[in-house]
C-alpha cells in the first residue's frame, strides 16, 4: 500500500488556502487536519489559492504553486520541508512581460531530470496571439475570447528563471495541463483540458499528449480519455501498476476518475472514488510513510 496525498482548494475561490487529503490506494481519500487549511493565501490583490499544486523535489523540498487571481499575470509560490511549516509566500511574475495577458491559470511543476531543472507551466491568454482560437470562447465576438496555450519557464533554484516560452500549442484553447513521467517507457505524458467552448457542441474533456523530454515537443492530443461528461483539472497518479487521472466534474459538483494500465485504454472508476466534500481542482502525489504519519498526528 502506498502513501499518497492530494492537494486541493475549496469554495469560495480558495480564499482559505491549501487543503490536503491522504490515501493508501488512490481511491479512498480522507481529509487531513479536519479539512482545515495548511497555508492561507497572502499574495496578489485577490488573495486566492486556487488549483494548488505540490511537488516533492529531488532535494527533499515540497514546492507549492497556485493560481492567485482570475485575471493575474503571475502565480503564487511557497516551499516547505514538512508540509506544515511554510516559507514566506512569493508572487512569481511569469507573464508580466506581456502587458495584455488576461490570466495565468493552474500552474504546475515537472522536474526535468535530463536538464536537472524545474519546469513551471500554466495556461495564459494573450489577446490576438492565437486568433484561430478567439472564437472558441463564450466571451467571443464582439469581445476578445480566450486563446489559452501552455506556457512555461525553467529554474534550478526558484530564484532565477528562464524567459517564458510556449510549452505546448495543440491548436485549440487549452488549460489545466498536468505532466507525469512514465517510468516504463521513459516518456512524459501531458494530460490537458480541451477548453473549446463554442459552438455549443463544445469539448470540455481531458486528452493526453506525449513527449520524449519534459519540455517537449509534445505530440498531438489524443481523443478524450474521460468520456462524455464535462471535467477539468486533471491530475495523474500511478498507484502500484495503475494510472489514475482525477478530474473535477464541475457540473456535477463532484470528483471523477479514470484508470488505465497502459495510458491507452481507460476505464471510468468514479463510482469507486471517495473524496472530501467540496474538493476542487487538486493534485495527487506520493510521500514517504514518515511524512504521512506526521500529518496524521496533527
Amino acid at each position: 500500500m502506498g502513501c499518497y496525498l492530494f492537494s486541493y482548494f475549496k469554495e469560495p475561490n480558495g480564499t482559505d488556502g491549501l487543503h490536503l487529503a491522504w490515501s493508501r490506494d488512490g481511491l479512498q481519500w480522507t481529509a487531513l487536519k479536519n479539512d482545515t487549511s495548511f497555508i492561507k493565501p497572502e499574495v496578489d490583490v485577490d488573495r486566492l489559492m486556487r488549483d494548488p499544486f505540490v511537488l516533492l523535489g529531488p532535494d527533499g523540498v515540497f514546492r507549492l504553486i497556485w493560481t492567485t487571481s482570475w485575471r493575474g499575470k503571475g502565480i503564487g509560490y511557497a516551499s516547505s520541508t514538512d508540509l506544515v511549516h511554510w516559507s514566506k509566500q512569493r508572487y512569481l511574475p511569469v507573464m508580466e512581460h506581456e502587458p495584455t495577458t488576461k490570466n495565468a491559470w493552474a500552474p504546475e511543476i515537472v522536474y526535468d531530470e535530463e536538464r536537472r531543472q524545474y519546469a513551471i507551466f500554466w495556461s495564459s491568454t494573450i489577446p490576438g496571439r492565437r486568433p484561430e482560437s478567439d472564437n472558441q470562447s463564450r466571451q467571443g465576438p464582439p469581445h476578445p475570447g480566450l486563446n489559452n496555450r501552455i506556457y512555461f519557464t525553467a529554474t534550478r533554484d526558484f530564484e532565477r528563471f528562464n524567459h517564458t516560452a510556449i510549452l505546448h500549442d495543440p491548436g485549440f484553447n487549452v488549460i489545466d495541463a498536468c505532466i507525469r513521467r512514465d517510468a516504463d517507457s521513459g516518456r512524459y505524458a501531458m494530460f490537458l483540458k480541451d477548453e473549446t467552448a463554442l459552438p455549443f457542441t463544445s469539448q470540455k474533456n481531458i486528452r493526453i499528449a506525449f513527449a520524449d523530454r519534459a519540455i517537449g515537443p509534445y505530440g498531438p492530443a489524443s481523443g478524450p480519455i474521460t468520456g462524455d461528461y464535462w471535467c477539468e483539472g486533471p491530475s495523474a497518479l500511478k498507484a502500484d501498476d495503475t494510472w489514475y487521472v482525477y478530474t473535477d466534474r464541475f457540473l456535477d459538483h463532484r470528483y471523477g476518475a479514470v484508470a488505465s494500465k497502459d495510458l491507452k485504454v481507460w476505464e471510468d472508476v468514479s463510482d469507486r472514488l471517495r473524496m472530501p466534500e467540496g474538493t476542487k481542482h487538486g493534485t495527487a502525489f506520493e510521500v514517504s510513510e514518515d511524512v504521512l504519519e506526521r500529518l496524521l498526528a496533527l
